[in-house]
């Protein structure tokens, strides 16, 4: 089997190999030449889009439709393959997957965006697969903050990579905040936060930040920007410090959140789990819908992440957070008896997905329903897989397009006991009855 990029199906065209060992399971190509092109082909908007260039893109080649068309595709193939739901199950039937709000086309979307500095100071993306950096003066999908800041036209002696970071506000969107967090090239314990970097002169005003062994060093400004969505017509801001998890789509968080709680129905007085909770987006979602009488769970890994929660969430008594990794969080929460049961569980994983040890946790605790915010599809039909073998059910599934021109695709699934399984016998927590997370 080989695995051509920059093709599309049908097409004819002339490949070259790129990764081709006799021990591999499959190849790898590239499409040099097209012989015979889909309907669906389109001119790339960026010229460093194609064979042995800029690696950021796979898909700039295809039209937004198509690309939506071929996501949507993926994520039934591998629901089916690796999640063994039945292609003709509802929740399939119709997928499409749907563009953000402030989609223009699939371009000018990403706020954060990585730069790669070589050995002489030159930042860029890296090619494909490989660690050469390309040069990139102008990213067609980078949000036009990105561009304001310049950082991809300056050198940088002394920095491994430059990270520029830019929140504009929903409700202003002409408002936006500017950070760069800079790399140095010696990092590590031996550093101990003294190699230097110089920062050259940017084009706009922007917090500077150096991330170090101790974390990052504020430089100039603040190290963090605030992002903000609206829940109930009450708009929450959220600090995100340095390059901290936030969708990199402007339009992706608000989306997302109006769909978890859609699929999850928090009610007053529920006990609710957010797991892999970041900055709390959907923590402070959910705990709005529960209100005073419900309580809240959070549980983030990143030290960095969970202290961003609390400050944003310290005006929510109902959330009680917690710093760890989710398994062994739920572990030690069950086996102390604090948490012996959930209503509403919503987990947003990162790529690898939560795995089987984390979906047996959650699905011992008998909520009424569970939200999985995706994005990798076949992680996802991994753990949808393993959670119907442990009494859930697919029951809902949601799929965005939170990042355009690649082959990356959000999806939002929603999971309930199944009724064959038995599993709807064992009730969750009783409007919050039987948890004492506070």
């Amino acid at each position: 089997m080989v695995f051509v990029r920059h093709a599309l199906p049908e097409e004819q065209v002339t490949a070259r190999l790129t990764e081709a060992g006799p021990a591999d399971r499959f190849w790898r190509a590239d499409a040099v030449e097209v012989h015979t092109a889909s309907a669906d082909r389109v001119e790339s908007a960026c010229p460093l889009s194609g064979p042995g260039a800029c690696g950021g893109c796979d898909w700039q080649h295809v039209g937004i439709g198509a690309q939506r068309a071929l996501k949507a595709a993926v994520v039934i193939e591998q629901l089916t393959r690796l999640g063994r739901i039945d292609p003709g199950h509802p929740v399939l039937a119709g997928l499409r997957v749907r563009a953000v709000p402030g989609d223009t086309g699939g371009l000018g979307w990403r706020t954060r965006v990585r730069f790669a500095v070589d050995d002489r100071g030159r930042p860029g993306l890296r090619r494909h697969r490989a660690h050469d950096v390309v040069p990139v003066p102008h990213c067609p999908i980078a949000h036009p903050g990105v561009d304001e800041v310049q950082a991809g036209l300056k050198r940088w002696p002394g920095s491994a990579a430059v990270e520029v970071v830019v929140a504009p506000d929903p409700a202003r969107p002409q408002e936006v905040q500017h950070l760069v967090v800079v790399e140095p090239r010696e990092a590590g314990p031996a550093a101990s936060g003294r190699s230097r970097v110089d920062v050259p002169p940017l084009a706009v005003e922007a917090s500077v930040a150096r991330r170090g062994p101790q974390g990052l060093q504020r430089l100039r400004g603040r190290t963090w920007v605030e992002e903000s969505v609206t829940v109930d017509g009450t708009r929450r801001t959220f600090r995100v410090t340095g390059g901290g998890f936030w969708q990199v789509h402007p339009g992706a968080a608000q989306t997302l959140l109006d769909t978890v709680l859609e699929l999850a129905d928090p009610r007053p007085g529920e006990t609710a789990l957010d797991l892999y909770c970041g900055v709390g987006l959907f923590t402070a979602g959910l705990a709005l819908r529960v209100g005073a009488t419900g309580t809240v769970l959070g549980v983030e890994g990143d030290p960095r992440g969970a202290a961003d929660a609390r400050r944003s969430l310290h005006d929510l008594p109902m959330v009680r957070l917690e710093s760890g990794g989710v398994e062994p969080v739920l572990r030690g929460l069950t086996g102390s008896g604090e948490l012996a049961g959930a209503d509403v569980v919503v987990l947003d994983p990162p790529r690898s997905g939560a795995g089987r040890k984390v979906v047996e946790a959650v699905t011992a605790l008998r909520p009424r329903v569970v939200v999985y915010v995706a994005c990798d599809p076949a992680a996802l039909a991994r753990d949808v897989a393993t959670a119907a073998g442990l009494g859930y059910r697919l029951d809902g599934l949601a799929a965005f397009d939170t990042f355009p021109m690649t082959h990356h695709v959000e999806c939002v699934a929603r999971l309930v006991p199944d009724p064959a399984s038995g599993a709807d016998q064992v009730p969750g927590t009783g409007q919050g009855g039987s948890a004492d997370l506070r």
